[in-house]
């Protein structure tokens, strides 16, 4: 008699290499599992509320400076070197990844306003002092150990200008760079005077900061106190177009990806991505900040940036998407006057009136350290069921609570108020005029008053 009998191949029930999660066989009819979209909406819930749970972004402060912490600089093709200038003028290059200072320089008599690495590792300072100074680093930790004076060190080169300085920035490979006080000056690292003055013809206001393009090398901008945002080019050695802004500037960053894209940071607590090929409007608006935006800085990835504000809040964005920033904020933190995304696009840091640099995860509720195989599926799994389920009502509410510090959240109110009692009033004046007189303009257009070329 023949006797048939269900045979199932071994290989199909047990792991192929240790580590690996076991295989299950299912029917994939749905008459058969009804009730599987509500366990995937219940694994979504439980996977929102564990982000929110473990979301704990702050990982260390790094001391050292007695005074506020204005700029902050990361160096080119490395992942844990930092340096940061201060108010009282002192230069502390961090070992972000030991936590350690390795060099302290006394460089300036007074604030100091603008720091960059030059190639080969070296330092390039600016102050109020009119000095520009180029310094060596060391690679290994001070003598201090971080704890004492900063070191009396010789310079490589001094060049002094005829006014007080706001910025500067290096060439990527060339050896040259740029200085910002009332004019734009272009230096070569070889002489001791400018090269050539770069400033637009007519302007005599304060330029606030200055940034070579790093794609496009020859190409740099600015921005003024007198509202303008200025692009030059090295090769012609003069100001090529100038654009008037709303609103004053406070920073502006390259974007490293799209060599055409610039980040600036306004006084109208906005953010703003500007196309540099079509000045007349902005291509996206980021609004969150209840103060003036101080600082920003991209990820080297490009699709992310972050932003450090008077609100005493660090803010971090997706590129494109202009409302709901990852937010944070300590009861101690201060005036966010510096910002930047380390090399290895985990890690963000900030500097602020207190005189700390504190170190932050770029993804608050990201695990640090080893993961096996099984860990790193069900984390990839729960995003996947976080964004298939981000439309839902009690998962998407789960997802965007943020606590905000109380001062915070009561500006962010008023000013709310305060921006729909002025549309109400431009809605009303349109409704009272005769058709066709009153167009609304769009927001993006609003930003720019005039441009020059």
């Amino acid at each position: 008699m023949k006797i048939s009998v269900l045979q199932h191949a071994p290989a199909e029930h047990i792991p192929m290499r240790p580590g690996d999660a076991t295989p299950t066989s299912r029917n994939l009819d749905p008459r058969m599992h009804p009730f599987a979209k509500a366990r995937e909406r219940n694994r979504a819930l439980v996977a929102v509320k564990m982000e929110r749970l473990f979301a704990k972004p702050f990982i260390a402060s790094l001391e050292g400076h007695v005074d506020s912490v204005n700029v902050m600089t990361k160096k080119h093709g490395s992942l844990n070197i930092v340096a940061s200038g201060s108010g009282d003028g002192e230069i502390i290059v961090h070992d972000i990844a030991q936590r350690q200072i390795l060099t302290r320089i006394q460089a300036h008599k007074g604030i100091l306003s603008g720091l960059c690495f030059a190639p080969e590792g070296r330092l390039l300072s600016c102050g109020l002092d009119k000095t520009v100074k180029l310094w060596e680093t060391d690679s290994h930790t001070s003598s201090s150990g971080g704890a004492g004076p900063s070191e009396v060190r010789k310079p490589l080169t001094v060049y002094t200008e005829k006014a007080p300085l706001n910025s500067v920035d290096h060439h990527r490979s060339d050896p040259l760079f740029v200085t910002a006080s009332n004019v734009v000056h272009l230096w070569d690292e070889s002489k001791t005077s400018p090269v050539s003055s770069l400033t637009f013809l007519g302007s005599v206001e304060t330029i606030n900061a200055v940034r070579f393009n790093p794609s496009e090398t020859s190409v740099l901008a600015s921005i003024g106190s007198d509202r303008t945002f200025i692009l030059y080019d090295v090769r012609t050695g003069k100001a090529e177009r100038r654009t008037i802004m709303q609103m004053r500037m406070n920073s502006l960053a390259w974007s490293p990806t799209f060599p055409t894209t610039v980040l600036l940071a306004s006084e109208d607590h906005n953010l703003y991505t500007f196309d540099i090929r079509a000045l007349s409007n902005a291509t996206q608006i980021y609004k969150a900040h209840v103060s003036a935006v101080m600082s920003c800085d991209w990820s080297p990835t490009g699709t992310e940036f972050v932003s450090g504000g008077w609100d005493r809040t660090v803010r971090i964005w997706k590129e494109g998407v202009g409302v709901r920033p990852e937010v944070y904020h300590t009861k101690r933190m201060q005036r966010v006057l510096s910002t930047a995304f380390t090399s290895d696009a985990r890690f963000v840091l900030s500097g602020s009136d207190d005189g700390n640099v504190r170190i932050w995860k770029a993804k608050a509720s990201e695990k640090l350290g080893i993961l096996d195989t099984r860990e790193r599926a069900a984390m990839e799994y729960r995003e996947t069921l976080k964004k298939r389920w981000k439309f839902d009502a009690e998962v998407g509410r789960i997802a965007r609570r943020r606590h905000i510090p109380k001062p915070v959240l009561k500006a962010g109110q008023l000013k709310k108020t305060m921006l729909d009692a002025r549309q109400t009033k431009e809605d009303r004046r349109r409704q009272h005029t005769r058709a066709g007189e009153s167009k609304p303009k769009p927001e993006r257009k609003k930003i720019v008053i005039k441009e020059d070329s």
